[in-house]
């Protein structure tokens, strides 16, 4: 059986542990703070056997070599991570890994920076995908361009709909405002904003979302609807898109 163990690093980040009891073998998917992140471990008593990364930035493999020197981990990454820290396996669209006998499928959803990676894991119904996707957002657009981010949230809306999605901030209050505005008349994006309200005020965490509400109410999943294309324009889904994260960018 897989354990996901999500706790706060940094101002707004989470850490997340994967652990599987068969084989005893705990990933660190990404690792944001690493003081943090071993403390963690050291308190569920979980040894880190590997790092997965999802992209290069420092809040993400910022504590890559300082786990691996306490540990001895393998770290798992897309090239771009080696900027950062020296990497065991460099991945990318379509390798596996394994965590015991589980197996993570590896997926291009590049766009916030142009490497970034998803891992997703069938038999868990799970994904964890970096800063591609948040409870109703998306990551900035610092290195790719519009058509190669919709095309990789194409491929996260593709996997079924019962995926869980583990996120790495925790972004939703603001992102909920600016959807609200994005895509007003959709009661479903009301009711999850709500949602989203009650939660924070209450401290917990709006992660993980699941695929099936985001595609119903997140408006950057949503750009190829006529109602989403109609208020924000664009003659294709990614100029939709890109219109979209201009907003969001100075909202």
């Amino acid at each position: 059986m897989l354990h996901i163990h999500l706790f706060p690093c940094l101002s707004d980040n989470y850490g997340f542990l994967l652990h599987d009891d068969v084989s005893g073998e705990t990933v660190a998917v990404d690792t944001p703070e690493a003081a943090v992140i071993l403390q963690e471990a050291k308190r569920k008593g979980w040894l880190i056997t590997q790092i997965w990364n999802t992209h290069w930035h420092p809040d993400h493999a910022g504590g890559n070599s300082a786990i691996k020197d306490e540990t001895g981990c393998r770290i798992v990454a897309p090239a771009e991570v080696e900027r950062m820290s020296s990497v065991s396996r460099v991945v990318a669209d379509g390798d596996t890994v394994q965590i015991g006998r589980h197996e993570a499928v590896v997926i291009d959803v590049g766009g916030h920076t142009s490497g970034h990676v998803a891992y997703y894991l069938p038999d868990a119904a799970i994904a964890f995908v970096g800063d591609s996707l948040f409870p109703l957002g998306c990551g900035r657009m610092f290195e790719g361009e519009a058509e190669q981010y919709w095309n990789s949230l194409q491929r996260i809306m593709a996997l079924p709909p019962a995926t869980l999605l583990y996120c790495a901030h925790e972004y939703a209050a603001a992102n909920a405002r600016f959807a609200l505005h994005a895509d007003p008349d959709n009661a479903d994006l009301a009711a999850y904003a709500a949602e989203i309200e009650s939660l924070r005020e209450r401290d917990q965490p709006t992660v993980p979302t699941s695929l099936a509400r985001e595609m119903a109410t997140n408006p950057f999943l949503r750009a190829e609807r006529p109602e989403i294309r109609e208020r924000w324009g664009g003659a294709h889904p990614a100029e939709t898109f890109a219109s979209l994260r201009v907003a969001k960018d100075s909202f």
